[in-house]
Formats: C-alpha cells, sequence, structure tokens
C-alpha cells in the first residue's frame, strides 16, 4: 500500500490516471499530449504508477497501452472503509435521529 500511496502522492500522477480512465488502452503519446513536460518526465510518473500496479501496459508493436488498475485503490478503500464504516454510519444516523427528534423552541 506504501507504493499506492506514494503513486497518488502526485499530481501528475493522478492526472495520468485520470487520463488512463477516461481513455482505456490509450498511448504514451497520447498521455503526453496532456502535460508540458517532456515525455521522459511523464514516462517516469509512468513507471511509478505501474510500480505501484495502479497502471497495467501492453506493448502492442511500438506503442504501449496503458489501463487502469483500480485494485490496489480498492485494497485501500476495503482495508479503511470496511472496519469503521459501520461505525460512523451508526454514529451519523444517532446525530440524525436527535436532530429530527429535537423539539422546536417556542416562540
Amino acid at each position: 500500500m506504501n507504493a499506492t500511496f506514494h503513486a497518488l502522492s502526485h499530481p501528475a500522477r493522478r492526472r495520468i490516471l485520470d487520463i488512463v480512465r477516461a481513455d482505456a488502452g490509450t498511448n504514451i503519446s497520447a498521455v503526453c499530449s496532456h502535460f508540458s513536460m517532456s515525455r521522459i518526465a511523464v514516462m517516469k510518473h509512468v513507471n511509478v504508477l505501474e510500480e505501484a500496479d495502479l497502471l497495467l501496459s501492453e506493448r502492442q508493436g511500438r506503442e504501449r497501452h496503458l489501463y487502469f488498475n483500480v485494485v490496489p485503490i480498492q485494497m485501500i478503500y476495503d482495508r479503511w472503509t470496511s472496519r469503521y464504516s459501520s461505525l460512523w454510519a451508526e454514529h451519523l444516523t444517532s446525530v440524525k435521529y436527535a436532530v429530527e427528534t429535537r423539539e422546536e423552541p417556542a416562540t
């Protein structure tokens, strides 16, 4: 999970994930066209995302096609929400009921 958090910590890498998620199978050149940084810089970010398993790449001839892999993010979500979501849902529900059953002050 550390690699996932590290990969998500940079805004350019989050933008790359947004681009690939919106256009699955896009190639590196298409991703580079969204940035003013060099192709090498974009490739470094792509490599970090691949190391974190957030991006999967497939070679087709000379091109690399990129695909977003949601599994690492889902694992983080499951780790942090499954245990706590019922606790917070219970607390929020009790607050909701307390507010709704509170009597209006007489004017």
